[in-house]
C-alpha cells in the first residue's frame, strides 16, 4: 500500500466541503452517505487516509441533520403531493425516527426541527382535508394509517385529539 499523501489544510477543508454537499444532496439515506464519507476519508485508498480522531466531523453530521429536516419537511409539502419526489407521510414518519435516533448519538438537539415538524403537518393536514372536501383532489395523498398519524402527531407535540376527526377516513386503511 502506497503512502498516504500529505493533506493540507486547505484542501482537507474542501474535501470536507465536498462531503458535506454530497450528504446534503444525497438521497433518502444521509446516513448512508455519511458512512461512505468515513470510508473516502479513513479507508479508501484513493481518499486522503487520515487517522480516525483527527478530523472534525461535525460538518458532516450537521449535513446528515439538514439532510434529514429537507426529506421529512418535503413530504408535508402539499405542493409535492403530485411529484416524483413525494414520499408520503408514512415517509415522514420513518424520517422522523431515524433523525430522532440519529440526534440521540450525535448529541443534536431537535426542539426547532420538532416544533417546524409539528406546524407542517397541521398545515399539510388542514390543506388536504380542504381540497378533499371541497372536491379539488379526488383521493387522499395520506398514506399511513389513522393510528400512525396520532402517533406522529403526538411525538410531535400535537394533541392527538386536536386532529380533525374526519382525517381518520382520508388516511390508508393498511
Amino acid at each position: 500500500m502506497a503512502e498516504a499523501p500529505q493533506v493540507v489544510k486547505d484542501e482537507l477543508q474542501q474535501i470536507l466541503d465536498e462531503e458535506a454537499f454530497m450528504i446534503l444532496h444525497s438521497g433518502e439515506t444521509p446516513e448512508i452517505a455519511y458512512h461512505s464519507s468515513l470510508h473516502y476519508l479513513f479507508e479508501d485508498q484513493d481518499g486522503p487516509c487520515l487517522k480516525p480522531g483527527a478530523l472534525d466531523l461535525t460538518p458532516l453530521k450537521k449535513a446528515v441533520f439538514q439532510r434529514y429536516e429537507k426529506i421529512l419537511f418535503r413530504d408535508m409539502t402539499p405542493a409535492y403531493r403530485d411529484k416524483r419526489i413525494y414520499r408520503g407521510l408514512a415517509r415522514s414518519i420513518a424520517n422522523w425516527h431515524r433523525l430522532k435516533n440519529f440526534c440521540a448519538r450525535e448529541g443534536f438537539d431537535l426542539e426547532q426541527t420538532r416544533k417546524e415538524a409539528a406546524r407542517r403537518l397541521l398545515n399539510f393536514l388542514n390543506n388536504e382535508a380542504e381540497e378533499i372536501s371541497s372536491g379539488k383532489r379526488k383521493t387522499s395523498s395520506i398514506n399511513c394509517t389513522w393510528k400512525e398519524l396520532k402517533q406522529f402527531a403526538a411525538e410531535l407535540g400535537i394533541d392527538p385529539s386536536d386532529l380533525d376527526q374526519g382525517l381518520e377516513h382520508l388516511c390508508s386503511r393498511k
